[in-house]
């Protein structure tokens, strides 16, 4: 039987462009075994039918694909393969779009604009609304909310008074757990209307409020974050209970933080 041809580590590293750390690497953690390693001076040999496996495993490095979930793409099926390739790049997207928020709100930091206009003192009185509230751990605010809101505005229907707003509690940001509440105004509290599982009619209560509207993509509310929080201990105006955020319009949010105050 003829012996498959081998390589040295040296021209294998130069066929798959892989350093001799990086191949030395993936044989221990399994990915990729040499064919042969002398036992008097531990010179690993390579086939090269074994290029075409480095090959995919390089570019699955290049991607930051785990080692174990290389080990699990390679040992796969087809089918199932493309599955595991297609939810990695998906997550890395993800990261790839929390990144350029970063990047975005760090340049925002540098520019001098703001995007919101004066601190307005208000005092709100109680409304009804369609409420729904959850105690959410702060990593799944944001898939609460959009799930929530088209909840909220399907029904809401011709009920709706307003625009829809949300209520976050300071256990939320606090303690990374905590209630949120979103709330579409009505006319008047529905008693006696069947409200779908998870909302109900009820007064929003009344509150004191600084208020700082927003003008700009998401990424911008942590600057009005500060500024609204900067502005309230200065003024020794801040309160307990949930910050408010009413969203008027795409890209126009009001953040209303909680204030005392004797008159108002």
């Amino acid at each position: 039987m003829t012996m498959a041809p081998r390589m040295t580590i040296g021209d294998f590293s130069r066929a798959t462009r892989l350093s001799a750390k990086a191949l030395r690497f993936y044989h221990q953690a399994g990915l990729l075994q040499p064919a042969r390693i002398d036992p008097y001076n531990g010179y690993r040999e390579y086939e090269p039918r074994q290029i075409a496996d480095a090959q995919v495993i390089r570019h699955f490095r290049s991607l930051d694909m785990p080692v174990e979930m290389i080990k699990e793409v390679l040992s796969s099926p087809p089918s199932t393969r493309k599955e595991l390739i297609t939810a990695h790049l998906a997550r890395m997207e993800a990261q790839l779009e929390q990144t350029r928020a970063a990047v975005a709100s760090l340049r925002d930091l540098l520019d001098s604009t703001s995007s919101h206009g004066p601190i307005e003192l208000r005092s709100v009185p109680a409304f009804p609304a369609l409420v729904i509230r959850k105690t959410i751990e702060l990593a799944d605010l944001g898939d609460w909310y959009a799930a929530a809101s088209g909840k909220l505005d399907d029904a809401a229907g011709t009920e709706r008074r307003g625009p829809r707003g949300g209520m976050w509690s300071t256990e939320l940001f606090l303690d990374e757990r905590g209630e949120a509440a979103l709330y579409v105004p009505t006319d008047e509290l529905l008693t006696g209307e069947k409200l779908p599982s998870g909302i109900r009619s009820e007064l929003v209560p009344a509150a004191k409020l600084a208020v700082l509207t927003n003008r700009g993509p998401d990424r911008t509310m942590a600057q009005a974050y500060a500024d609204l929080g900067h502005y309230v201990a200065r003024h020794e105006l801040g309160a307990p209970g949930p910050v408010r955020e009413t969203y008027l319009r795409d890209e126009v949010t009001e953040i209303g933080w909680p204030i005392f105050r004797a008159t108002l």
